[in-house]
């Protein structure tokens, strides 16, 4: 991993691992790099990192909590839910991680590209 992918993951991770925290102890489910331009491997690198949340207590309310914190730390957030279930995207400086709140779980996860 090139120190620039280093220093964006342990970030992004620390932003999703105290966001985690506010919906319940979580379980870690994607941790690493992948190439992301099909078109020309090996020139474009991601690292993704994800957590779930088993059956959060509350979660719509724990998440509109989370938004001051989240938006003075200058994340921007963008509303992409249905009626079925609840998801934010928040981004900054072209990093970006989504809190999904489905019926019994929530899914927080990131990825950010880097030249390779």
């Amino acid at each position: 991993m090139t120190p620039e992918l280093r220093g964006l993951a342990d970030e992004l991770t620390s932003v999703i691992d105290d966001v985690a925290a506010a919906f319940g102890p979580a379980d870690r489910t994607l941790d690493g790099e992948l190439d992301c331009d099909p078109t020309t491997p090996g020139h474009l690198l991601c690292w993704q990192y994800g957590v779930r949340v088993e059956h959060p207590a509350e979660p719509e309310t724990r998440l509109t909590s989370l938004l001051p914190a989240l938006h003075g730390d200058g994340w921007q957030s963008q509303d992409r839910s249905t009626p079925a279930e609840h998801i934010t995207r928040f981004t900054r400086d072209g990093a970006d991680f989504t809190i999904h709140v489905a019926r019994a779980v929530t899914i927080i996860g990131s990825t950010r590209p880097v030249p390779a």
